[in-house]
């Protein structure tokens, strides 16, 4: 689907087509294209097929780069035509399991909520909050939505604020407060003959859509690339252009971590990484009709990386290992660093 094509005349079941065609193509990609043609399938009303390409992705002989969150995925869109046993089942198994991504405790918790199970769903966003993140850090912008679900929850609950609830308050931006586009007593205006109810509304309405667009903006992370020890060596050996870029693999990793330190203390919110591969790189180059040998196309390289859903969060989520491959826990490797 083309950026510019409004979303009331897309084809879903044609659009998921193409992209199951496209994973067909591109298998490393496979992933993150047959979840967007699920979404799209979920989107034309044939909630059937879109679980054929959740179970095809959770069946699949290759290991899932998220498969916490397709189970999620999975069981939100059952619960909407009528599995209600099986979605509750495979809520519990990805609660159970302690994901380290934002993304299936979102899922699973505004399933619940979508189907009026409010306690739960608070329950399960404060799981979220506590696995995932500290008090004295700032929450990534993937967690994000954890904070925000929370909020409308426990306002629907009449639940009084928390310290959580007071930092969603503050990471929010929107001109019109949480506690107001949350407020379980606001009115709906649309039957209203009070002007001052239809404008406050608008308000809101407003606020919420701009929310939605920031969210929207940003579909995937500021990326930084990163070169496994090994590829890192093919690659400067077959391209020794791009020694200077990179004089050693150890001071490419610390490199990065100073890169995206920097960036954060600069309020740059979406933060990750994305990992090369040579073939992948020189793959991309050919279809630029550019030299793998040319600096200036690895940052684009890691754009198109990070648009096709390849990228990491960064810093990762608490207790979870370093980006960097060496198997510690990034508290105790690169997240050391003073």
């Amino acid at each position: 689907m083309r950026p510019d094509t409004p979303a009331e005349n897309v084809d879903h079941t044609a659009e998921a087509a193409r992209l199951e065609r496209t994973a067909g193509l591109y298998p490393e990609d496979a992933e993150a294209l047959l979840l967007q043609a699920a979404a799209h399938l979920e989107l034309a009303g044939d909630r059937p097929a879109a679980s054929k390409l959740y179970d095809r992705l959770l069946s699949s002989p290759e290991a899932l780069e998220n498969p916490f969150l397709v189970r999620a995925l999975k069981a939100s869109n059952l619960w909407e035509y009528g599995h209600e046993a099986e979605a509750r089942a495979i809520i519990e198994g990805v609660r159970a399991a302690a994901p380290r991504d934002a993304a299936p405790w979102v899922i699973v918790a505004e399933a619940l909520e979508a189907h009026d199970e409010l306690e739960a769903a608070q329950e399960t966003f404060t799981e979220a909050v506590l696995l995932l993140l500290t008090e004295d850090t700032q929450p990534p912008y993937a967690t994000h939505p954890l904070l925000f679900g929370r909020h409308r929850v426990r306002r629907m609950l009449g639940v009084g604020h928390d310290d959580w609830d007071v930092l969603a308050d503050t990471l929010h931006n929107s001109p019109v407060s949480l506690d107001e586009l949350h407020d379980p007593k606001r009115v709906w205006s649309l039957g209203s003959d009070n002007p001052a109810e239809l404008a406050a509304e608008i308000s809101r309405l407003r606020a919420e859509l701009g929310t939605y667009r920031e969210a929207l903006s940003r579909p995937f992370p500021v990326a930084v690339l990163h070169w496994p020890a090994g590829e890192l060596t093919e690659l400067v050996s077959a391209y020794p252009t791009l020694a200077a870029e990179y004089p050693s693999h150890e001071e490419h990793l610390a490199t990065i971590e100073a890169s995206l330190r920097e960036l954060a203390s600069s309020g740059t919110p979406n933060l990750g990484i994305v990992t090369g591969t040579v073939p992948s790189y020189e793959a991309f180059a050919a279809s630029e009709g550019a030299s793998p040998g040319d600096v200036a196309l690895l940052p684009q390289y890691a754009t198109t990386l990070a648009a096709r859903g390849r990228a990491v969060v960064w810093p990762p989520q608490r207790g979870a290992v370093c980006w960097c491959g060496s198997g510690q826990a990034y508290g105790e490797c690169h997240g050391s660093v003073s």
